[in-house]
Parts: C-alpha cells; sequence; structure tokens
C-alpha cells in the first residue's frame, strides 16, 4: 500500500510545483519509505508554512493541551497551531499561501479531532481563495459505519460533521464529502493511495506505526478507540491512559477482571474477545495496581465499535451497579 504522499512523489510533485505551499500535517503523516510528509515537501517544493492539529506538529501535546505558535527552528517558516489561540486558519495565516497540503493520519472516528481541524481548515481556505490538496491515508476500520448521525444542534469541534460515530471514510474520502456537503465553494483536489482493495487498506500496511496522538500507541489501540473513548466520561473506571495499553483495557479497584470476562464473554461481542489483565494505573487510580479487562480485535469486519462500546458500558453497569460504576 502506497499512501498520497508516496503518489504525489510518483508524478513528480507536479501538483505543487511553482506554488507557495502550506501543510496541514503531524509526525503521524509518513512515506513509504519512512520519512514525513513535511520533510519530503520542504525538499522538493517551495513550503512556506506548517500547520499542526491538537497534540502539535510534533505530536507530542496531551490531549485537550493548547499548543503554540512558533517558528520551525531549521527552515525558519512559521509552525501555525490550530489547537491554541485559534483552531481555524486566520486571514493572515493563509496570506501568501496558494495550496494547502493536508496530510493527516486520522481515526475515521468522529469525535477524533482532526476531522474538525480539516473542516476546518477547508473552510478557510474557501474563504480565502485557496486551494486544499489532501493525501489520502488509511484509517483501521475504513469497512466499518457505526453509530447514530450527528444532530445539526450538536455540531462542536468533537462533532463537527452529520456522519455516524464511526464513519468508515479515509481523510480524502471525508474531503469530497464535506465538499459536496458542507463547503460547495472549496477548491479541492484529493491524491489517492495506491491499494489492492478496501479490504486491504490498513495501518499494518504502514511502514512503521507513528502514534497519531500520545494515547493510541498501536495500530490495535486505534481500532479499539472508538469503543472505549467513551469509558473516558466515566470517572470511576481507568481506560489505561499513560500506559502502553491505552483504550485497550480497562479497570477500577472495584472490578474484578476474571469475573466480569467470565460474565461478558456469553454475551453478544461479535469481533473481539475479553482476557483479564493487570495493569498498574498512570490516570484515575494513579500507581494502583488495577485487576482488568483487555479487548482484543479478532475480527474487524464483524467489530462494531461504537455498538459494542454502548453494550460494556451497560453490561458493567448490570454487573456492578450503576452507582458504584459512576
Amino acid at each position: 500500500m502506497k499512501t498520497g504522499i508516496d503518489t504525489l512523489g510518483d508524478q513528480n510533485f507536479d501538483l505543487l510545483r511553482g506554488r507557495r505551499v502550506g501543510l496541514l500535517s503531524h509526525r503521524a503523516a509518513i512515506a513509504a519509505d519512512g520519512r514525513e510528509t513535511a520533510e519530503i515537501l520542504h525538499e522538493t517544493v517551495n513550503l512556506v508554512a506548517l500547520f499542526g492539529p491538537e497534540h502539535g506538529f510534533q505530536g507530542r501535546a496531551l490531549a485537550g493541551e493548547a499548543t503554540p505558535s512558533f517558528e520551525h527552528p531549521e527552515w525558519r517558516i512559521p509552525v501555525h497551531s490550530l489547537y491554541g489561540a485559534t483552531r481555524e486558519p486566520s486571514p493572515e495565516m493563509l496570506a501568501g499561501v496558494d495550496c494547502v497540503v493536508c496530510d493527516l493520519q486520522d481515526l475515521g472516528v468522529r469525535c477524533y479531532t482532526y476531522l474538525a481541524t480539516l473542516r476546518n481548515m477547508m473552510r478557510a481556505c474557501e474563504r480565502a481563495g485557496v486551494e486544499v490538496v489532501v493525501l489520502d491515508r488509511p484509517v483501521p476500520l475504513p469497512c466499518c459505519i457505526d453509530g447514530p448521525v450527528r444532530e445539526a444542534a450538536l455540531d462542536s469541534f468533537v462533532a463537527p460533521l452529520a456522519v455516524p460515530f464511526v464513519y468508515g471514510m479515509t481523510p480524502a474520502e471525508a474531503a469530497r464529502w464535506m465538499r459536496a456537503n458542507l463547503l460547495p465553494g472549496v477548491t479541492l483536489a484529493t491524491v489517492p493511495m495506491e491499494v489492492a482493495s478496501r479490504d486491504d487498506i490498513a495501518f499494518d500496511a504502514l511502514p512503521r506505526f507513528v502514534p497519531p496522538s500520545p494515547g493510541i500507541r498501536s495500530p490495535e489501540a486505534a481500532m479499539i478507540y472508538p469503543m472505549t473513548v467513551f469509558t473516558e466520561a466515566i470517572p470511576s473506571i481507568d481506560c489505561g491512559l499513560g500506559t502502553d495499553l491505552a483504550f485497550q483495557v480497562f479497570g477500577a479497584p472495584w472490578l474484578d477482571g476474571e469475573n466480569l470476562c467470565a460474565y461478558l464473554r456469553p454475551r453478544d461481542f461479535p469481533g473481539i474477545r475479553f482476557e483479564p489483565r493487570t495493569f498498574v494505573s498512570a490516570k484515575a487510580y494513579a500507581g494502583q495496581t488495577l485487576h482488568g479487562v483487555r479487548i482484543v480485535v479478532v475480527d474487524r469486519n464483524a467489530f462494531k465499535p461504537f455498538t459494542l462500546g454502548m453494550r460494556l458500558i451497560r453490561n458493567i453497569f448490570k454487573a456492578y451497579g450503576p452507582e458504584r460504576s459512576w
């Protein structure tokens, strides 16, 4: 599998030649040779500005942590934060830019904020008359549509589009959807992946996995994230944040992993299995050893993370009672 940056290279970067190029990206956006998209464009075209999403252009900031704008120390070009003083590029940021390339390693999950940042960039570029070029890359569950469509009144940075919670679109597909349904005036070009079939779109096909955010440390976490992200809103449950198994495990001092696994296994949870797992909490119960549960995906085509996430929470409440669980 080749991603959009590889396809662009095969085309000798002709789409960008002779233009002043901005780039919305981060360190998780890599080519088949393992190099970052930013490094490749800096070497081959006139790269004049960088834009960083949540977690920053360097991908190190924690969830919800504002990041500052700065000047790139080597390239001497601005790195504009789109998760700090503003979440949408200003006209001043786009001044002197002919096109903005977007290469973000997304998850295809509505609340994962790179979707909102792409929308905001496209909206700002529509107003400014700047072309948007989206380089395509894989999402963990390209054949999965799961969860309700967002209602119009609930628009927010973690629910930016009226699409299902797990929406199954790659970044280029999402950009085309936005042009067709939301931003008809934007000038958009998309550069496709090179992949044999949709079933072959997977993080495992990348040359190496670079975490798209600090909490998504493996391809497995990227798949399970839309199932367990809701446990972040339940104060008594630790979903492994700060550990190498973030979003793949959950636990609490009152929870018995062996017993809960035995309780959950006979119930309807297609595509996954439950395993008892002991881990040391880094967040909710920092320093405590929790005897929790690990989720393992065994069939991603049968896996419906939103549906199973809701089912999991309901079963925890049934097993332990809502008062303790909450």
